[in-house]
């Protein structure tokens, strides 16, 4: 699948969401989201059902305390700040069974681009110890020069934090690799080529639009990074 208007440039670097482009998220997300809300009403601190799965999956890419408004708008800050903890600490604890998994093809991928001298890096926002734990366990870690969170730099939005990556490490010509609409934002926004990722299907149909191209599978970016020009 390609969708592209005009020739792409080769980039000096690679910027890459985690949930839903590297990373299978529901792999690890789905289990510990059942949990987190099981452990809620054990505390007494949420007493509804749990929502439906597609409702924290929809949400995804977005800040989290946006999605904990958005999934139990009615529950308190208390519960939101709880829920947030829990989630956080059962998918930290899943990451060590190595229950999850990253998409097709990413870790080799990543390691052929990293071979050809692309510089590799994450902007998700995620949590800083959730982030860099799925590279860790994954064993993608070491492919990246960095790997930044909106947890670790308190960034209202991935625009900002997309900014803040290239602003420090000195990139002018960068592909921003996501499946989210936040994803087309941060590119478009930082004047930098935006590569959609359209195999998730956890955003709606117009999610991507405004993407430079689209891919189906992760590991059409190195013909892509071949034909560039």
């Amino acid at each position: 699948m390609e969708r592209t208007q005009n020739k792409l440039t080769k980039p000096e670097a690679m910027i890459f969401d985690m949930d839903g482009t590297l990373f299978m998220t529901e792999t690890l997300l789905l289990p510990a989201y059942h949990r987190t809300f099981e452990r809620l009403r054990e505390e007494k601190l949420y007493m509804g059902e749990t929502p439906p799965e597609q409702a924290v999956l929809s949400c995804l890419g977005m800040l989290l305390d946006d999605i904990w408004r958005k999934i139990i708008p009615d529950a308190s800050e208390a519960a939101r700040q709880r829920a947030n903890e829990l989630l956080l600490e059962l998918q930290l604890e899943d990451l060590k069974q190595h229950h999850s998994k990253l998409y097709p093809g990413v870790l080799e991928t990543l390691t052929e681009l990293n071979r050809r001298g692309v510089r590799l890096f994450v902007a998700s926002n995620g949590l800083e110890h959730y982030v860099k734990g799925v590279a860790r366990a994954h064993q993608i870690f070491p492919l990246f020069e960095a790997v930044y969170s909106a947890g670790e730099y308190e960034t209202a939005s991935k625009v900002d934090l997309v900014k803040l990556l290239l602003d420090q490490h000195k990139i002018h010509n960068a592909w921003m690799v996501g499946d989210r609409s936040s994803d087309v934002e941060a590119g478009k926004k930082n004047g930098q080529t935006v590569v959609g990722c359209a195999y998730a299907g956890f955003g709606n149909g117009q999610e991507l639009d405004g993407a430079d191209v689209l891919i189906a599978d992760f590991k059409e970016l190195l013909k892509l990074y071949d034909e560039a020009e």
